[in-house]
């Protein structure tokens, strides 16, 4: 399946910006069962200071804000083309060994809550997919999806307790429960293309897991089952922080409006 992905994101300040910094990850990996075709990073207020390959194998873009500026748009185009391998993204490979993908993180931590899940969910299961399946239908029974009860700061633990959240959630909920149950497991951010629009306001996140004999496999919680040839990843890390699209720092007082357009069609 060929995706043709417009996507921009543009940041508005209050008052002039008198130095700031932002990591981009937004270009696409390159493995089997996804060829990126094209792809073109545009920078309205900015520039690329460096460019560099992080210990997750995902490209990052430095980019300064140029000084004084009361915006910056980040805009990305491009074509993928995408193979369906039913959620299989096989062996491990990139710096970081599997053992790493076992630790918890502030936003991974597991407390009485996620205990409390990996106990219901019990241990009759056929294989280790079922049990991961049956995790992920656990995750999204507990907190219904929903948006504006978090943000990018809710750790797993905070979200069991609220018991509503969107994707981000689910899947720090989901490498939480994972590791607890012996899984190396990271988080995925990129694009989704959604059946009933064309439109949308947000990349997509989801989880994977590596399962010996298979390697590693996905999983959308929040739509409740594994990635296709729809599903675009961009980079991967322990959470949203190491996967981010778009992190970053300035100097200065002021707030900041965040503006995102995406497109993601055949």
């Amino acid at each position: 399946m060929l995706l043709k992905i417009n996507h921009e994101t543009r940041y508005i300040y209050d008052a002039p910006v008198q130095y700031g910094l932002q990591q981009v990850r937004l270009r696409p990996k390159e493995r089997p069962g996804q060829e990126v075709k094209s792809w073109n990073i545009e920078i309205d207020g900015g520039k690329v200071e460096l460019s560099f390959v992080d210990q997750h194998c995902n490209h990052v873009d430095l980019i300064s804000i140029d000084r004084g500026r009361t915006e910056i748009a980040i805009k990305c185009t491009g074509e993928v083309d995408n193979s369906d391998g039913s959620g299989i993204m096989g062996s491990h490979s990139g710096f970081a060994p599997l053992w790493y993908f076992k630790q918890a993180t502030d936003l991974t931590k597991p407390g009485a809550e996620t205990r409390k899940l990996v106990k219901a969910l019990g241990d009759d299961f056929e294989n280790d997919i079922a049990k991961l399946h049956a995790l992920s239908a656990a995750v999204v029974e507990k907190v219904a999806y929903r948006t504006g009860q978090t943000d990018a700061e809710t750790d797993a633990e905070t979200a069991l307790r609220v018991g509503e959240g969107v994707c981000q959630d689910h899947s720090h909920i989901f490498c939480a429960a994972a590791r607890m149950l012996g899984f190396p497991a990271r988080y995925v951010s990129g694009y989704l293309m959604m059946s009933d629009r064309v439109d949308q306001d947000a990349t997509h996140a989801w989880a994977e897991a590596y399962i010996e004999g298979l390697g590693w496999v996905g999983f959308d919680v929040s739509n409740g089952y594994s990635p296709d040839e729809r599903y675009v990843r961009i980079a991967t890390g322990l959470d949203y922080r190491e996967a981010s699209p778009i992190s970053g720092l300035r100097f200065g007082s002021g707030s900041e409006d965040m503006i995102v357009t995406l497109q993601v069609q055949q």
